[in-house]
């Protein structure tokens, strides 16, 4: 059975994933602005990565220097594994996102996005043999029902004739995240947070500016002037912070905590799409936000114990 990290240790990464996870929220909700410019799903994908990826870069070389004195060099499987999980995690996972958020709402869209715990704990469970412990269980259960009175209210103020295939694309960008928060789990203690971050967002990089290069020929020039200032926006506070944010706090307490705690995502979303888009809330989501919040309280302060369920 592995370690279990100390109370304080999982107070702190419990923490800074969930500052991660609100700091990712604001993503949908900057898309949502933006899409008011009339700008392509591939496009404000690649400026969001083209505004990102200096930082990248530079955490990449001062990370690269600084973990030949305390981790083993990259493998050839260690370098491919890193390419996967980046273009999964922050290429296909995101460009799905994009485009499902042309027919949906920002509030219903990281609802969606975040069945991915639930992925996660399957796949652990599935793959790696890992045990599901009965506080896990508990909190994924509470937040979940949460979540899904949330959903329902979200489903029936949203619609339109595209509604299903924004729904399904989310789905599956919830699923090749999912992929990713399961491999950085494994990877992030032996190669580091900053290397292992930085790499996988630059591949990400890449491949979307390949694509967009393929389907636009980098035309890049030309949108409304708030359309990159929204972009910057991005890159920086739902891009940059919390990639490294989250990352560290997978590497303290875990891939399947980090995946309950972080469920807190749609529900800053929810009050974010209220604030600055009008998306409406009812009573079904606040009664949701409240049962969410507490299932993440319940994961943060419960102690470890020793009983634990197996996967079927």
């Amino acid at each position: 059975m592995p370690k279990l990290p100390s109370d304080r240790r999982l107070i702190t990464g419990a923490a800074l994933v969930l500052l991660g996870a609100v700091l990712f929220s604001t993503k949908a909700v900057i898309v949502k602005l933006a899409y008011r410019y009339e700008v392509d799903s591939i496009s404000l994908l690649a400026l969001r990565m083209l505004f990102s990826l200096p930082f990248f870069l530079l955490v990449a070389s001062y990370s690269g220097k600084a973990s030949n004195r305390r981790h083993a060099r990259l493998s050839h499987r260690d370098r491919w594994s890193i390419l996967i999980l980046g273009v999964m995690g922050y290429y296909l996972a995101s460009l799905l996102d994009f485009l499902g958020l042309q027919y949906i709402t920002a509030g219903l869209e990281r609802l969606i996005l975040f069945v991915y715990p639930t992925l996660v704990l399957l796949i652990g469970a599935l793959v790696f043999r890992e045990p599901v412990y009965r506080r896990q269980l508990g909190a994924l259960v509470l937040t979940y029902v949460g979540i899904t009175i949330a959903f329902l209210e979200g489903l029936s103020l949203s619609g339109g004739k595209n509604f299903v295939l924004g729904t399904v694309m989310v789905f599956f960008g919830a699923l090749a995240y999912a992929v990713y928060i399961v491999g950085s789990g494994r990877l992030l203690p032996r190669i580091g947070t900053l290397r292992f971050t930085s790499l996988a967002m630059t591949a990400a990089a890449a491949a979307v500016l390949i694509h967009h290069g393929i389907a636009r020929q980098w035309h890049l020039f030309g949108f409304p002037a708030p359309v990159y200032g929204l972009a910057f926006l991005m890159a920086l506070i739902a891009t940059v912070l919390p990639s490294f944010i989250l990352s560290e706090g997978i590497r303290i307490i875990g891939s399947g905590n980090a995946s309950i705690v972080g469920s807190i995502g749609p529900v800053s979303t929810i009050v974010l799409a209220y604030i600055f888009l009008g998306e409406q809330l009812g009573w079904m989501q606040w009664s949701g936000t409240i049962l969410v919040i507490s299932g993440v309280l319940f994961i943060t302060l419960q102690k470890h114990r020793k009983p634990r369920l197996k996967p079927e």
